[in-house]
């Protein structure tokens, strides 16, 4: 266990200003700041998934994956991503938005079953046509790729053949499928991400069950799953997930990257936490929090190995590294991918394992307190990631990070008048710039999500994009919101923009029809 740091200082004083005084303190990033505040390689963008935007789910070849299959089994009839923003059709007019809002950088997944039918074998010929065209067409307009290999989307025929990650054959089925994408891409793509939040994913999708595959056992499910264990899954999930994507590193580094130049990382999921009171239990109970979010991820990429916490509480349903996998998955990143909303307070409670809410709370014996309602919107809290990207910097090693997602998902509506998420947007780019400012090797920084897409938990009646989507025009139009033009307007060079400004931006609406 790491021992007490000035972050978990740092916390603490943040934990008496928001519990001392009776009240919640709502932190705003209020300081005027520009784009030439940050340094002139630092990336912007926005990003989406493939479940999430394309749609055409039963086109030119493409097969099901677990979303697929989820969504037509949990969501509301009819509410699914088969059509969702069909970006499969509207890449080209995505792709000028994109330029016309003035993006440095996009970041999307790959269908694997789009690209790869059955997981593995032949190459699907309009699946590779649709990738190639939408990274020329990014490049095109100087829009620089950052794909993500799985979001929550591995084949179905995988699920179904031998229960995807939890068996160890996915790890070469993944390694197989990775090798597709850097020979047919890597000339034209710098940043890759193997899977997209492996500790979210193993916990939301393994444990509690309220994601694809859905598996999950009582009494620790949240949904009525059909199959699974909540005990051990997400640990081996979890194991398979470091070991594929350290071999795809691996695999990278001795077959592509001294001819395309590029990096390999992994995004985590990440919360600050702060210590509901300033007692040794809680401030403990906070750096165990930490070990079950990062360090499950982290430590074994950055020290070959789990944190002692995790394998203390886990006991045996841990997994172990051999040596050689240690030594294999030790350095196995060139950046590390953070996804980040919102900020909890936690409480020591060893005598109760179930909690309030389940963010990696089953074995750590601590409880998570969020003093806040998720249907009013997330507190604007900058410093919560601000103190991520310093953790990063303390406890890891400072690695080269990008903020892959940050952004305010509200409830679906036809305005466009999204102020809270102007406001929301400008305070944590602000955080990010204060992160740099005390040494954070920050490299970019990226909204979720670049357009109205078909959300993982919410599904249509939730929105976080800039870019409105009219589900009732059959054209699917697009249109800039208040944030995309404040987006854009930041971009180009422009300072802080009051309300007003933003009004005035918007009065000349973006749309293609």
């Amino acid at each position: 266990m790491l021992g007490f740091s000035s972050l978990q200082i740092f916390a603490l004083s943040l934990t008496i200003a928001l519990v001392g005084g009776g009240g919640v303190v709502v932190c705003h990033g209020t300081a005027t700041y520009t784009r030439n505040d940050f340094p002139a390689n630092f990336v912007f963008g926005a990003g989406t998934s493939a479940y999430q935007v394309e749609g055409a789910a039963n086109e030119d070849g493409r097969t099901p994956s677990i979303w697929d299959t989820f969504a037509h089994n949990v969501y509301p009839q009819g509410d699914n991503g088969d059509v969702a923003s069909d970006g499969y059709h509207k890449y080209q007019e995505d792709v000028q938005l994109m330029a016309n809002m003035g993006l440095d950088a996009y970041r999307f997944s790959i269908s694997w079953s789009r690209l790869i039918p059955n997981g593995r074998g032949p190459v699907n010929p309009k699946g590779l046509e649709y990738y190639n065209n939408l990274i020329n067409g990014l490049l095109k307009h100087g829009i620089q790729p950052h794909v993500t290999l799985v979001n929550y989307d591995h084949p179905q025929a995988l699920e179904d053949e031998y229960g995807g990650w939890v068996s160890r054959k996915m790890v070469k089925d993944f390694i197989q499928y990775a090798d597709v994408c850097f020979k047919e891409f890597g000339d034209r793509v710098q940043y890759w991400t193997t899977v997209n939040e492996p500790n979210i994913f193993g916990d939301g999708s393994y444990d509690a069950g309220i994601a694809p595959p859905q598996r999950c056992s009582p009494p620790f499910g949240i949904t009525n799953c059909t199959r699974g264990n909540s005990s051990t899954e997400s640990y081996l999930v979890v194991h398979h997930i470091l070991l594929a994507h350290a071999s795809v590193v691996r695999l990278y580094r001795e077959n592509y990257q001294t001819k395309q130049h590029g990096f390999v990382g992994l995004t985590i999921y990440t919360y600050f936490s702060v210590p509901y009171t300033d007692t040794k239990e809680d401030i403990i109970a906070t750096q165990r929090a930490n070990d079950f979010l990062f360090g499950w991820v982290l430590d074994p990429l950055v020290f070959g190995d789990y944190p002692k916490s995790m394998k203390k509480n886990a006991a045996s349903r841990i997994r172990t590294f051999t040596k050689l996998e240690s030594e294999m998955v030790k350095g196995a990143f060139d950046f590390i991918g953070v996804i980040h909303y919102c900020t909890f307070m936690i409480k020591d409670d060893p005598t109760n394992l179930m909690t309030e809410v389940r963010d990696f709370t089953m074995d750590k014996a601590v409880k998570v307190i969020r003093d806040y309602d998720l249907s009013d919107g997330l507190p604007i809290r900058p410093w919560g990631l601000e103190g991520v990207l310093e953790y990063l910097k303390q406890s890891y090693g400072n690695p080269p990070v990008f903020v892959y997602e940050n952004g305010l998902q509200t409830q679906r509506t036809s305005s466009l008048e999204d102020n809270s998420r102007v406001e929301y947007i400008q305070a944590y780019i602000g955080g990010v710039l204060n992160a740099l400012r005390n040494g954070s090797n920050t490299r970019g920084y990226f909204v979720w999500s670049f357009l109205d897409v078909f959300e993982l938990l919410g599904g249509s009646t939730t929105t976080a994009g800039l870019v409105y989507v009219d589900m009732d025009d059959t054209k699917l139009k697009r249109y800039f919101k208040y944030s995309a033009h404040w987006y854009s307007q930041f971009l180009k060079g422009k300072s802080k923009l009051d309300r007003q400004q933003v009004i005035e931006f918007a009065e000349n609406l973006l749309s293609i029809n």
